[in-house]
């Protein structure tokens, strides 16, 4: 292992109250949706790529107006996690500091762009994170977005950290090991590495 790369949502931190709390107030300025989403039913749905998302939340729309109400809903939410950020899991900040004096750390998310960049910036984590990579810049499937990753930084034997059952799929596709964060939103039940917390990932390294 000579890096790891991290997913965000269910791995790092968990923003679904303020992602609901964004989406709502854009459903209600920018829709005739008759929508309240809660933080649960968001967690469902992170990990999955910006199309699927809309494609479960906005069943009623056209596929267009899907896309458009997803992109004001993304908006919304990049602006609003600056004054309301996510909650980092217990001892990201000390752990990934930890890492960091070992271990390239990166970071690749199905999200939208400036996603990572609003998490990176309010939690601190930026000067950790040697680079980072999205749906949102990528436009393809995980899999090959982290394979963009490891191409770009000429990683030789990294492993991934997620929380879904999509993140381990992906790692199948990129034929990297992955780590199950079992805290995390989803469940996977063949992992064959698991974390419990997150600062279990300090007892993985060589």
């Amino acid at each position: 292992m000579d890096s790891i790369i991290f997913d965000v949502d269910g791995t790092l931190w968990d923003s679904t109250k303020s992602v609901a709390e964004s989406w709502n107030k854009a459903i209600r300025e920018h829709s005739s949706l008759n929508l309240t989403l809660e933080p649960v039913s968001l967690s469902r749905v992170f990990g999955k790529t910006m199309t699927e998302i809309a494609d479960a939340l906005f069943p009623d729309l056209s596929v267009k107006e899907r896309m458009e109400l997803l992109d004001v809903c993304f908006d919304e939410e990049n602006r609003y996690l600056e004054d309301h950020p996510g909650i980092l899991y217990p001892d990201v900040v000390r752990t990934i500091k930890e890492l960091s004096l070992s271990c390239p750390l990166y970071i690749v998310s199905n999200c939208q762009c400036g996603y990572i960049e609003v998490m990176l910036r309010t939690t601190g984590l930026g000067p950790y994170i040697r680079d980072h990579l999205c749906f949102g810049e990528t436009q393809v499937p995980k899999g090959e977005t982290i394979r963009m990753l490891i191409e770009r930084n000429n990683l030789q034997s990294p492993v991934y950290v997620g929380d879904t059952q999509g993140d381990a799929d992906s790692c199948k596709t990129a034929g990297i090991p992955f780590i199950f964060a079992e805290y995390g939103f989803g469940d996977v039940p063949d992992a064959q590495t698991r974390i419990h917390t997150f600062s279990d990932l300090t007892k993985l390294l060589p």
